[in-house]
């Protein structure tokens, strides 16, 4: 017999080290939930003979319906039934993590509880007596250590007795009090009688209820004692007030407080290097100058470490591209040459700076600070109106938006969501990095690191000023409570550090090997079509020629249009195409190709439209599936074209104010 085995908890708490643990990458299946965004990891692994199926739910802190994550494990629970449900406590964090263990109880689930990561426990002087926690709970409770591997195998053994053995009805534990357990009761009572909601726990259903869970309440429509039900709870009012939800939140941080009386002694405050380092890296004044410093060190160290490799690739490429010219016929020679080894190869040189900007990101997210970033950031944006946790998909943004698109499935309030998925776009991704470097290299020489980073700032501030205008105009209202952990302070591993950005970077090489190979044919046969023609005269000069008077007024020519309308397949096919047009390779001859037609202020001007405007197809197709709506996806496509012109004219006036013309 196989025993599914669900692991729940909240981010940060060491639930993917266990996981990792329990059923090795080889035995892992990733995915999505049925209809969802949200990514479903499960395997198998064997213990003492017994089959277990693992299934890791989403990091989440509570079993609400606002956020799609939370309502993927909630639904998971209650209606797939696990054999049992391992909660993985913080037992530094015990009072707040054992809040989330109650709602657990309440769906009256096979509970085993994890008391993780109790070695920093001891070092802030906790002192957990996990078999008095476990009598007051009425569940198993197993200290463990998951990162020394520590109390994991005792974990995987009471993980199999308890699958075997079944539910202890942990319910029982619970006691919110005489005049609320009868509430409770009178509710249980209803929903007993009726058969279509008989599959549900019916206590945590009858507190749902009371709590006026929206998902619970359209349950309960049109079901035959959907009256009885509305009178039972209306009565229960006279005990729980307006506001049961608040009520039963105190009632069940009061028992948590009780229960951690007799099991939970703490010792001296202890100063921890965590509690040292945020003393500065979280500082009201010094947080953000810290984030900005240590955001330009990342785009330097990016750009710096880089440059050797891009040109070995460059002149590996280049070497590639003359031998072709070589091969008898002229129009294949000049699809090797050019479109292949002088247009995709070209691309291709940037991997480093790609791959060393997620280096960089990697270090930051691993050692703990970037969680750091978004608290930071949270005071700015909630002084704007706008929710805090939409700061983390913008820092996903950094590497491609569409992850990051994905990323909102986690913010509660549908309007807040929203404005998260349209001003994404905004945030500069990796794909960007190229067209950056090549123009910052051609006109900015010393300064082009300045160049490519304030791309990097415009876009975060133009993402947080376009949010402010939707938030008081079309997507009105305030924004939800955001709620994160912070994790502690860790010294990144190499190895982890190079798997991170290995795995982001990868979909670089694949987009490379797929659709911008397919870019860099349909690239040179525009350019080269008809046969013998010059480029102004080809299929892109026709192209760019069509849209040119449009941005005249941005001093952009045909070449540049023309390079725009294709990088809508992706950004880096914008670098590409210039080195086609221009008919050069490699970097520093389309640098000084540029140079020779623009001034710096285009340049610049060219990488803020780059920056703002429709940043791929593919995200088109992420808004359109995030949103559920073509009007949204269209609007964000007008949008992000607006702004783009609308900036590149700005930067254009006051290029002009200083005398570039």
């Amino acid at each position: 017999m196989v025993y599914t085995v669900a692991l729940i908890g909240n981010p940060n708490v060491g639930k993917s080290v266990i996981f990792n643990h329990f059923v090795p990458g080889a035995r892992q299946h990733v995915g999505n939930w049925p209809g969802k965004t949200v990514e479903k990891k499960e395997g198998k692994c064997v213990h003492r003979g017994t089959e277990l199926r693992i299934v890791d739910l989403p990091g989440t802190y509570s079993l609400t319906a606002r956020a799609v994550d939370e309502l993927v494990s909630r639904n998971y629970l209650v209606e797939e039934h696990p054999d049992v449900v391992v909660h993985i406590v913080d037992a530094s964090n015990i009072e707040r993590n054992l809040y989330f263990t109650f709602l657990l109880l309440e769906l009256e689930a096979n509970v085993v509880v994890a008391l993780n990561m109790s070695d920093v426990a001891a070092e802030k002087g906790y002192t957990i007596d996990a078999k008095e926690l476990s009598k007051q709970l009425g569940v198993p409770v197993i200290p463990t250590v998951a990162t020394a591997n520590k109390g994991l195998d005792k974990l995987k053994d009471e993980i199999v007795h308890a699958a075997k053995r079944g539910n202890l009805s942990a319910v029982s534990s619970l006691d919110y009090g005489k005049a609320t357990e009868n509430v409770i009761d009178s509710v249980v009572r209803v929903i007993k009688k009726d058969e279509t909601l008989a599959k549900y726990p019916s206590r945590w259903f009858a507190i749902k209820l009371l709590e006026k869970d929206d998902d619970v309440l359209e349950k309960v429509k049109g079901t035959q004692h959907q009256r009885d039900l509305r009178f039972v709870v209306d009565n229960a009012k006279s005990v729980l007030g307006d506001d049961p939800e608040i009520v039963l939140a105190d009632k069940r941080y009061s028992l948590v407080s009780k229960i951690l009386e007799t099991s939970l002694v703490k010792g001296a405050k202890k100063w921890t290097v965590t509690d040292m380092l945020d003393k500065v890296f979280i500082h009201k004044y010094l947080g953000i100058p810290v984030f900005i410093t240590l955001f330009w060190a990342m785009f330097r160290f990016a750009y710096d470490a880089s440059a050797p490799f891009m040109e070995i690739i460059g002149l590996v490429f280049e070497t590639l591209a003359e031998a072709a010219a070589g091969i008898p016929n002229e129009v294949l020679a000049s699809f090797v040459g050019d479109g292949i080894f002088g247009g995709l190869g070209f691309i291709l040189t940037f991997i480093p700076p790609i791959f060393f900007l997620f280096l960089g990101i990697s270090l930051l997210e691993d050692s703990g600070y970037l969680a750091r970033a978004a608290f930071i950031m949270d005071r700015l944006m909630f002084k704007l109106g706008l929710h805090g946790r939409s700061f983390i998909p913008m820092l996903l943004g950094f590497g491609c938006n569409v992850p990051a698109m994905m990323a909102t499935r986690s913010i509660e309030g549908e309007k807040d969501r929203l404005i998260t998925l349209l001003v994404n776009p905004f945030i500069s991704c990796g794909a960007r990095l190229p067209v950056y470097i090549l123009i910052a290299g051609a006109f900015f020489g010393a300064m082009a690191t300045a160049a490519v980073w304030s791309m990097y700032f415009l876009g975060i501030v133009v993402a947080i000023l376009l949010a402010l205008l939707l938030r008081k105009t079309l997507l009105k209202g305030e924004p939800a409570p955001f709620i994160m952990e912070l994790p502690l302070y860790k010294t990144p591993t190499i190895r982890a550090s190079v798997t991170h950005m290995w795995e982001r970077g990868v979909h670089f090489l694949k987009k490379a090997g797929t659709y911008l190979l397919a870019g860099a044919v349909i690239l040179w046969f525009l350019s080269t079509f008809p046969w013998g023609a010059e480029v102004e005269m080809s299929y892109t000069g026709q192209i760019g020629h069509l849209f040119a008077p449009l941005f005249a007024p941005l001093g952009f020519d045909w070449r540049i249009v023309a390079s725009l309308v294709f990088a809508l397949l992706a950004k880096e096919i914008a670098v590409e195409a210039l080195g086609i047009i221009y008919a050069v390779e490699g970097e520093t001859a389309i640098a000084g190709a540029l140079v020779s037609s623009y001034n710096p202020v285009v340049g610049f001007t060219l990488m803020a439209f780059t920056l703002l405007y429709i940043p791929c197809v593919a995200t088109i197709g992420t808004m359109k599936k995030e949103s559920g709506s073509w009007k949204w996806t269209i609007f964000q496509i007008v949008l992000t074209l607006v702004v783009a012109y609308v900036v590149g004219l700005v930067i254009t006036g006051i290029g002009a104010m200083l005398g570039y013309t």
